[in-house]
């Protein structure tokens, strides 16, 4: 276990993040890897077909992470505040939570999906391949709950490099597995799909193993599971502020997806591709933020404000440099990457791309602080105002699938993000500046 409640902030966090960090990237290269194995053996039309789903998938995905970080947060601060009683019940009431509404989330998803692909207007001849696709991985669900569960609590005390150990073997395993199931076996995109939940059970086994093994010390025993007053409540209320940040985005990513479909397959191919890529290096600044939600979870449990205000300038300073160097990074090879993951020149493909990316990257001077800010709030027991911001983002792409893409074409798509960052960042930062650490440490420790 990892206490952040002492040393310079700057090198605690940064030691803290590069683990997550590092996790993170390892899973986008994966699904660039992944790409360009579609690409390569199956073929541009199924490159669209996932590119068509991901955004329905990683909705749900993105809802249960959220849900997992969010838990985690009673139990940063019963940490900080070493409080291990109150520590091993949240653990208790964060398994327990999880378990129930991934199996929720799962029945409803295999119920709803193909309804969903035909809503968002996915091409009648991808719509089968996209199918094949996403049942497989929606049937994953709950491999992808506990592995979010287990890494969660671990981070939640300290330890960031379990789960990238984790992921380094089941990334390995992937790419083996897609080599495997696509060229061998011939299986198409379905034996991608195969190979995406092996892989996941591969990382929910390890983390979860390693959790039970080693930190026995904050696993509940069964007079755990009896909640103290209030427990479920807190529980609840902030794995849903952050799960509904991420799920209230995606709902307007997948309306902004039904915009993109209208716009033809080869843009559908083009902005698979430069999401693989802008995942990647947004995860270099948004790790920054998941890092913040512990490092100010647990000194807000020790009860140490001015701590958490100089964490919150470091952690600022720090995207704004890894902003820059993104930024040359991309301008230089962005035309070369893109080549090589769709496996074309093809411009009505590599040319979009390659904008949607130019665009992007200039505002995550924005986007960088953005997730400092709001995972920052998040830690401090602020739970309203980073939803308020969320849901600022899915206004601004329902506004935009409607008006600004069909004015703009791809273009609008490119600004859209942009747009919402700006006004996210403001509101965040406002909310931070005006609401001092100092009068949210009672409530916490309470």
């Amino acid at each position: 276990m990892k206490d952040l409640t002492h040393g310079y902030p700057a090198k605690v966090i940064i030691k803290f993040t590069i683990p997550i960090m590092l996790g993170y990237i390892l899973q986008q290269l994966y699904s660039l890897v992944d790409s360009k194995i579609v690409s390569e053996y199956v073929g541009p039309d199924a490159l669209a077909a996932i590119g068509a789903t991901v955004v329905v998938s990683n909705l749900i995905i993105g809802f249960i992470n959220g849900l997992t970080q969010g838990f985690a947060i009673p139990i940063a601060n019963s940490f900080g505040a070493r409080d291990m009683d109150r520590l091993r019940k949240n653990v208790a009431g964060t398994i327990l939570l999880t378990f129930c509404v991934a199996a929720v989330l799962t029945v409803l998803s295999l119920i709803f999906i193909e309804d969903i692909l035909i809503a968002l207007g996915t091409p009648i001849e991808i719509r089968q391949d996209a199918l094949d696709y996403v049942n497989i991985i929606l049937a994953g669900i709950i491999l992808t709950a506990i592995y979010n569960c287990s890494s969660n609590i671990l981070r939640a005390v300290g330890n960031s490099k379990v789960s990238l150990y984790c992921l380094m073997v089941a990334v390995v395993a992937n790419v083996g597995l897609d080599f495997l199931f696509v060229s061998v076996f011939e299986q198409g995109i379905k034996g991608v799909a195969y190979a995406t939940i092996i892989a996941q059970a591969m990382s929910a086994i390890l983390c979860a193993g390693y959790l039970l093994v080693n930190y026995k010390e904050i696993l509940p025993t069964r007079k755990d599971f009896s909640p103290y007053q209030g427990m479920y409540g807190n529980l609840i209320t902030t794995g849903l502020s952050m799960g509904l940040m991420g799920c209230i985005v995606n709902i307007g990513t997948v309306i902004l997806q039904g915009a993109i479909n209208d716009l033809g397959k080869n843009i559908m191919t083009a902005h698979t591709a430069a999401r693989r890529v802008f995942d990647i290096m947004s995860v270099t600044v948004y790790t920054f933020g998941i890092a913040m939600t512990t490092f100010v979870s647990q000194n807000m449990g020790a009860g140490k404000p001015e701590r958490v205000r100089q964490g919150v300038r470091h952690a600022n300073i720090i995207v704004t440099v890894i902003t820059t160097v993104l930024i040359g990074l991309c301008y230089a090879f962005a035309r070369p990457v893109f080549e090589w993951v769709t496996s074309t020149k093809e411009v009505s493909i590599v040319d979009p791309a390659v904008m949607y990316a130019k665009i992007s990257i200039l505002f995550f001077y924005v986007l960088g602080p953005l997730f400092v800010f709001r995972c920052s709030l998040q830690g401090m027991g602020r739970k309203i105002v980073p939803l308020i911001s969320s849901i600022m983002e899915m206004v601004v792409k329902i506004l935009s699938a409607f008006f600004l893409v069909p004015a703009f074409a791809y273009k609008g798509v490119a600004f859209t993000e942009p747009i919402s960052w700006v006004l996210m960042t403001i509101i965040l930062a406002t909310a931070y500046m005006t609401g001092r650490p100092e009068k949210y440490i009672k409530s916490e420790v309470d």
